[in-house]
């Protein structure tokens, strides 16, 4: 790991000092105000210390080794082949999991009368929880035994699903930004979206609900992060803030004061670090002019979701940004964690384009995707 440290009039001369000299894979470990120069403590000038670093092994081209008999170290390779050996546990886990649940579930539809089947098959398709299908069978079940059976068709029957799961999530705050608060903060785990989909909430509130916006980014793990936000922020034409600290995300704020919206991206990193949490809460004031959601994508596990849940539980998200629906064909994960978790959902997402592929959250999206197949 190479680190350097950087001294800048301001933070943009020290990113072009660092990205020319490092690279876009450059990271910033740290950032502060200094004063340099000047005569006896007078006429000195306000600048900026960074210190960044990059991992030169990242630049390294492979290279080309003669193939010779020499037996393999088994030192060098233990961490990969245990990292292998992990993915392939967890690989093995997840295969005995679906059979369980398959034959549970196999077992549970023969029980069912034959017009009720295919509801089962449905909910477990889409990896519904077995205690959210007992509750919605359970309903079906005395509706059967309560009406005309011979007049029953599939269409009934899934309207009666439908119906039940309605019922269940009746109560969960569901809809997206209302834009009640000033500040829209969107926080999760690396890779789950923040930054496109932010992207597509502010080209909704400029070009749809006509708002003057900004945004405040926070993500400056990685200097093409803020890149990013930027460029989304001149095709749209609204400003773009960048906090390293809670202080310089308390004069953003004020530089912002008289836009309607503040839409605020943060770094995403390993959810299982505590840190992580905390160091989000070291920079962004989530008071009561903000509102939190949380992003998760449909295509992680939904005991990795839970345990993203968990950690983010510190900052008390207010919804949940489902992404990547269009990834995935189990959409389960969204009915469980509104269910469960009582927290609502503000927007899904359907694709990378910006601003195309998002739609507001409901209940019945999910609801429609899951009974039809």
């Amino acid at each position: 790991m190479k680190v350097k440290k950087y001294t800048a009039l301001n933070m943009n001369e020290a990113m072009r000092q660092i990205r020319g000299e490092l690279g876009d894979d450059a990271v910033i470990l740290n950032s502060r105000q200094v004063e340099t120069g000047g005569i006896f403590g007078l006429f000195r000038k306000k600048g900026v210390e960074v210190i960044a670093a990059i991992d030169p092994d990242v630049k390294k081209q492979p290279v080309k080794i003669e193939r010779k008999p020499a037996p393999k170290t088994k030192t060098k390779a233990k961490p990969e082949l245990e990292s292998i050996m992990a993915n392939e546990l967890s690989e093995i886990r997840d295969m005995v999991e679906r059979l369980s649940r398959q034959q549970q579930v196999d077992t549970d539809t023969i029980s069912y009368p034959p017009e009720l089947r295919s509801v089962v098959k449905s909910l477990d398709g889409h990896e519904v929880s077995s205690h959210i299908t007992a509750v919605i069978m359970k309903q079906l079940l005395k509706k059967w035994y309560s009406g005309e059976r011979e007049e029953l068709d599939p269409e009934t029957v899934s309207k009666w699903a439908a119906d039940e799961l309605a019922a269940l999530l009746e109560g969960v705050n569901t809809g997206p930004f209302t834009y009640g608060k000033r500040l829209l903060c969107v926080v999760g785990p690396t890779g789950a979206g923040k930054t496109t989909t932010l992207a597509k909430v502010a080209a909704y509130t400029v070009l749809e609900k006509k708002k003057k916006a900004a945004f405040i980014t926070t993500d400056t793990y990685r200097i093409a992060a803020v890149e990013q936000l930027k460029t989304y922020g001149d095709i749209l034409n609204i400003p773009v803030e960048v906090a390293y600290s809670a202080e310089d995300f308390k004069k953003a704020k004020n530089r912002l004061k008289d836009y309607d919206v503040i839409l605020v991206d943060s770094a995403g990193r390993n959810f299982r670090n505590p840190e992580y949490i905390e160091q989000l809460g070291s920079v962004i004031d989530f008071d009561e002019e903000m509102e939190t959601h949380l992003v998760l994508p449909l295509t992680a596990k939904y005991r990795d979701m839970e345990k993203i849940i968990s950690e983010f539980k510190a900052i008390s998200p207010d919804k949940v940004i489902f992404t990547k629906s269009d990834e995935t064909d189990t959409l389960g994960a969204a009915i469980n964690i509104q269910y469960e978790y009582k927290i609502g959902s503000s927007y899904i997402t359907t694709g990378q384009n910006v601003p195309d592929d998002i739609l507001p959250a409901s209940g019945e999206f999910f609801i429609k995707r899951i009974l039809r197949s």
